[in-house]
């Protein structure tokens, strides 16, 4: 999910950040770290609102020697919950056995730093926090240090620490559990030694991640499987063609449903439906399947696959709104026709389908409430549900519920779910109302990855490169009509639907790409890597057929065409050549290599796989994935992300991955009609190779995904010899 554009601007951090310190009512240290909105904002006269600081914001070191650190992200198979307090930790030369995290609750102390609200997307997790982390452990420890010193009547230049103790002259030593009081009285230093690379303890090291076990043994509660006293569950009657509103309701059969407490109508973010609550989700779903629902579907639009591929391939014959153009815009006229390519591609409306549902539980007092979401959006979710339930946001006690996945689809910018389940909720006083998405209703319930018609012309010179590049994308804006627009609208082109195309790391003389943003009545989000899925199989597949066009090696012609900036894509590219370099050239009959890189969100990747054919499908026996993401936090749990970012990234290419709609009506409703990737179409091995690097790190949960599916493509590309421009895979 990618709700910004990042800037030099935006990664300047306001130097007027500072820290909180108090003493624990329990005994104990506790620190609290607020930075302010990042320095181009207040630049623009907005001024941060009075800070209020938590009981426990970030890390509090109990009289037993536990150190609670606090994580302001989501968890929901990222491994941030075990990276951010790696970084505090080691900054703070805390005892990691002893390290416990927390997901943070929604306040104003968890706010991105970058993007000024508390959020996890953009691949902007450690990215985003890693200086903040770093310092605040740094501080901690002088704090610690400060007040070990001062008990022993020495200067702190003769202390040290390590492993949650200081270390004084004459063999004297304190636990931090024995200081926090009195560091918590000493004042809160401006400037905090950070630590050389060459003294991390935990930062790069393969650290197992504090929730393997938890998950491994079923023990780990997320969002789902809250469970308070008193509590109902609500599911929601959605119309079948989105906007659609109730005309007429017969509720008569559903009521007489064993457990069902009540039905009515309710107002959803466009339209309305109708809501059952009942003791148990299983009588709230009979009741809902016996509702007599008469729609209202007039006034709206009915959108269509079909139609809507013949008007897109329309708009792509026609120069969009510009967004990048460089050159000769006629250098494609003195190219011969036996020297241009035109290929145009189609990606359709692809689902999230994260495997915990969506959900939501809220619990209205009338002048307070408190919610209890798996969220992306913390900011936004928290203050929907105060604006439907007439309160202020701080009235709202948010907590922050573990995700089983998200992928972008618990980053939703009206907060359709927390709304319909705050207008519940607020019928329902003084009890606890868990909303639930089955998997129908989010297969069915919109916000899916737009569907995109591309349309590209290369110019071919004497040297077999891209002499000339046309290239139109037609798909529906993310972010017109909300908050984002300012930021990522210009010249009339979501940024979101060109990356990956517009800011391409190849060099090519005269390049035009252009844009259209139609409007269609269907909701659409983010989906893991936002524009880059379709933008970076575009190109890596074009790039591929140029290359086999001009009889040079995949990997040598990329290296030919990358700009000498891009020293990223290059490292990636060397150590991807260097580490499946043996296999590659060893390939059993009917197998095929395939290349690809692409960078996305700062962090360059390349991939190389292995495939075959069998059974009509493609047969990925090998992945090799080469990343340079600067300094690698936790190489374990990058590893994992691009594991699992691989398999992700081969939805779109799987039978059954795509949404369709007739009639204004999705044709899909689980997964027998939208299929993920199971565990044959997986590779039977992925192995990750890191770039070293002590440059600042960059995103690791999203560049795994657009590169899989290209070059899987290529590869296929060899064995059959068609090329590939229709997504999914259906025939091959």
């Amino acid at each position: 999910m990618r709700p910004a554009l990042k800037t030099e601007n935006d990664q300047q951090l306001n130097r007027r950040s500072f820290l909180h310190v108090s003493a624990a009512a329990a005994g104990g240290l506790v620190v609290s770290l607020y930075l302010d909105l990042p320095a181009s904002a207040l630049a623009r006269g907005q001024m941060p609102p009075p800070k209020v600081y938590p009981p426990d914001a970030f890390v509090h070191i109990r009289p037993d020697g536990k150190i609670v650190i606090t994580v302001n992200r989501l968890e929901f198979g990222q491994g941030v919950q075990t990276s951010l307090p790696m970084v505090l930790a080691d900054e703070m030369d805390a005892d990691w056995s002893q390290v416990i995290p927390e997901l943070a609750p929604a306040a104003d102390v968890y706010k991105d730093p970058v993007f000024g609200f508390q959020m996890v997307g953009g691949s902007g997790s450690i990215a985003h926090s890693f200086q903040q982390y770093r310092e605040l452990g740094a501080k901690t420890r002088a704090m610690l240090i400060a007040a070990a010193a001062a008990r022993w009547h020495v200067t702190p230049d003769k202390c040290r620490t390590e492993n949650s103790v200081v270390y004084g002259p004459g063999n004297q030593s304190a636990r931090y559990a024995e200081l926090g009081t009195d560091a918590a009285r000493k004042p809160v230093p401006d400037k905090a030694t950070l630590k050389n690379p060459g003294e991390f303890r935990l930062i790069g090291k393969k650290v197992p991640r504090l929730d393997s076990r938890a998950k491994c043994d079923g023990s780990q509660k997320f969002g789902l499987d809250l469970d308070l006293p008193g509590m109902k569950i609500a599911v929601v009657a959605h119309p079948p063609v989105f906007g659609g509103r109730v005309k007429s309701l017969d509720d008569k059969e559903a009521r007489t449903i064993s457990g069902v407490r009540d039905v009515f109508e309710i107002q959803l973010v466009k339209g309305s439906g109708v809501a059952i609550v009942a003791d148990r989700f299983w009588a709230a779903k009979q009741a809902r399947d016996r509702l007599k629902i008469d729609w209202d579907l007039s006034g709206i639009e009915h959108p269509d696959s079909a139609q809507l591929w013949t008007r897109y391939k329309e708009l792509a014959r026609t120069p969009g709104n510009v967004a990048v153009a460089r050159g000769d815009d006629k250098a494609m006229d003195s190219i011969p026709a036996a020297r241009r390519i035109v290929a145009e591609y189609e990606f359709p409306y692809l689902a999230h389908t994260p495997m915990e549902p969506l959900n939501t539980t809220i619990r209205f007092d009338g002048d307070r409430a408190e919610a209890w979401v798996p969220s992306q959006f913390q900011t936004m979710d928290q203050m929907a549900i105060a604006q439907v339930l007439g309160l202020k946001p701080e009235q709202v006690t948010f907590h922050t519920e573990y995700a089983g996945g998200g992928f972008g689809r618990r980053a939703v910018i009206d907060s359709h779910v927390q709304r319909e389940a705050a207008a519940i909720a607020k019928r329902h006083r003084s009890t606890p109302i868990k909303l639930i998405w089955t998997r129908e209703d989010d297969v069915r319930g919109g916000y899916y990855r737009p569907m995109h018609a591309h349309r590209v012309e290369i110019g071919i010179g004497l040297d077999g490169l891209p002499a000339a590049w046309r290239h139109v994308i037609v798909g529906q804006s993310l972010v017109a009509g909300t908050p984002f627009a300012a930021m990522l609208i210009k010249n009339g082109v979501d940024q979101t639907t060109v990356e990956g195309a517009a800011d391409t790391n190849y060099s090519i003389s005269n390049f035009h790409v252009s844009a259209h943003n139609p409007t269609v009545n269907v909701p659409v989000l983010w989906w893991r890597s936002v524009g880059n899925t379709h933008t970076a199989f575009v190109m890596e597949t074009l790039i591929d057929e140029l290359a086999t066009r001009a009889k040079i090696d995949p990997i040598v012609y990329r290296r030919k065409l990358l700009k000498p900036e891009a020293k990223k894509l290059r490292a990636a590219l060397d150590l991807l050549d260097q580490e499946s370099a043996a296999w590659r050239n060893k390939l059993p009959k009917g197998h095929a290599s395939g290349i690809s890189c692409h960078e996305s969100f700062d962090t360059a990747v390349a991939c190389a796989v292995d495939v075959s054919i069998e059974n009509k499908r493609p047969r990925i026996h090998r992945a090799t994935v080469a990343v340079d993401c600067g300094l690698a936090v936790n190489p374990l749990t990058i590893e994992s992300q691009f594991q699992g970012g691989v398999g992700f990234g081969l939805t779109q290419l799987m039978t059954k991955g795509a949404i369709t709609l007739a009639d204004g009506r999705v044709e899909q409703r689980n997964f027998d009609g939208y299929a993920p990737p199971y565990i044959i179409d997986a590779p039977v091995m992925v192995d990750v190779h890191i770039v070293p690097s002590t440059e600042a790190p960059t995103g690791c949960g999203e560049p795994p995904v657009p590169v899989i599916s290209p070059a899987v493509v290529n590869a296929l590309a060899r064995l059959t010899g068609k090329r590939y421009r229709s997504l999914p895979l259906v025939n091959i």
